[in-house]
Parts: structure tokens; sequence; C-alpha cells
């Protein structure tokens, strides 16, 4: 079990720096064009949304960790929203292909 984690990981972390170079690129263009093409829809969908899942869900956790000392400083709702909210909705809220 531990051995099927450790390599799906090493496959993401592999996916994502071969293929976020390439999401740099289709934002550049999206300034340029105002409907998506279907092969960035494609893209989005299975690359950019599953990993802005789990940053959703990495920054969630991150957000629970720091609770405490966001607490103790008094900036709780700006940890909140870089951690938890910008994530969730660059993940769930933008249109398909639209970066």
């Amino acid at each position: 079990m531990y051995q099927i984690t450790k390599q799906s990981m090493i496959f993401f972390v592999i996916a994502a720096v071969v293929f976020v170079p390439f999401a740099a690129a289709l934002a550049q263009d999206q300034g340029e064009e105002e409907s998506s093409s279907t092969g960035q829809m494609t893209f989005d969908l299975l690359l950019i949304r599953p990993f802005g899942m789990l940053a959703t869900l990495l920054g969630s956790a991150a957000f629970l960790v720091s609770l405490p000392f966001s607490a103790l400083g008094g900036n709780v709702e700006p940890a909140y929203e870089k951690m938890v909210v910008a994530p969730a909705l660059y993940t769930f809220d933008r249109p398909l292909g639209s970066f």
C-alpha cells in the first residue's frame, strides 16, 4: 500500500514538473482569445483540476496546523483566505479551460 502511494506521488510530481510550463503558456495565450479550446479544457480537466483539489486539501491541512499561531497573531481570516478559499475558488469556481 505504501509503495503505491509513493509511486503515485512521484508520478504527480513528475507530471507537474513536465506540464506546469505548458499551463503557463496556455495562460498567456488565453489573454488573446475569448473562448477556450478543447485542448485547454482537456488539460484543465485532467491535470490542473486534480492538482487544484490537492492544493485545496493541503492548504486546509496547513491552515489547521497554523490556526493556533494565526489566532495568536490575529490574522486568522487572511490565512483562511490564502490557504483554503483561494485554491478552492481556483479549482471549483472558474470556467473549464480558463486559466
